[in-house]
């Protein structure tokens, strides 16, 4: 059911929230070696779901989230928490970064990386706080 006069954000709303996730998942991409990282890349996603949210309100956020928010904090946590061990396993020193090199079909190699793993844990962590938040305080407004 859309509110009057808002056609505008509407559709701008189904435009713009996949391209903010896109830019979220590259700056979650690239951080970890350039400026970005798991925290900005979160606010960015949580701005998407943020405008996603204001348009078409919280039941549907939460229908196109598919999974509750507080969710992604545990998750986030435990995450960036096991990216510590893998140092430790090789008698370094805690939160030493580690990187594991994996052969993709073609010959093109990938590194995979604790800090990677330590910044998909603050992503999902901060995307979770945010939209607990912001759920929490719409919910009650609506009701």
């Amino acid at each position: 059911m859309m509110k009057p006069g808002t056609l505008i954000l509407h559709v701008a709303a189904r435009f713009l929230v996949p391209l903010q996730l896109v830019f979220s998942v590259f700056l979650l991409l690239r951080g970890h070696n350039e400026p970005g990282g798991g925290f900005i890349a979160g606010l960015v996603a949580s701005g998407a779901f943020a405008l996603y949210l204001f348009t078409f309100g919280a039941a549907v956020t939460r229908d196109l989230m598919r999974v509750d928010p507080r969710n992604f904090i545990g998750v986030g946590l435990l995450i960036a928490m096991l990216s510590a061990f893998p140092a430790w396993f090789h008698g370094q020193a805690f939160l030493t970064a580690q990187w594991w090199p994996i052969l993709l079909p073609g010959g093109t190699e990938i590194k995979l990386s604790t800090p990677l793993f330590f910044d998909i844990g603050v992503y999902l962590t901060v995307l979770g706080s945010v939209m607990t938040m912001l759920v929490a305080l719409t919910e009650t407004e609506e009701r």
